[in-house]
């Protein structure tokens, strides 16, 4: 009697391999819960953590440091217009302001918003940029 190979051949190549999602799905889940459960997450110890760096933290001695926005238009120093500053686009913008004022960057609008801190005039915040 003859085995018929061709046959089964044929329905072994007709078979294509198929892949069950569902063990995947639940290895994943298993692993993402375990890496959650080991896992340590810790809260920064001072309160006054900003995301600022710190005064140590900065690189370079310069008095001013710029700002370049694309399609820069507004800067506004505590409600003064200090637009006539603005060359190709950037303004420079004191040490002192970046460490302890706030700058927001509105770059759809093209502007920027500077609160300086206390004590320091708007024109002593910013500064037009060297070439």
């Amino acid at each position: 009697m003859a085995i018929d190979t061709t046959s089964y051949r044929r329905k072994l190549r007709s078979k294509q391999a198929r892949v069950n999602l569902v063990p995947l799905i639940d290895v994943i889940f298993t692993i993402l819960i375990f890496l959650m459960v080991t896992s340590s997450f810790h809260v920064a110890a001072d309160s006054s953590s900003s995301g600022k760096p710190q005064v140590s933290q900065s690189s370079g001695n310069s008095e001013y440091y710029l700002f370049p926005v694309s399609g820069l238009k507004t800067v506004t120093v505590n409600g003064v217009d200090m637009s006539s500053y603005i060359r190709d686009s950037a303004i420079a913008i004191h040490t002192q302001v970046i460490d302890e004022g706030e700058i927001i960057i509105k770059p759809k609008d093209g502007s920027i918003v500077i609160t300086a801190p206390p004590g320091m005039s708007p024109e002593k915040a910013v500064s037009i940029p060297q070439t």
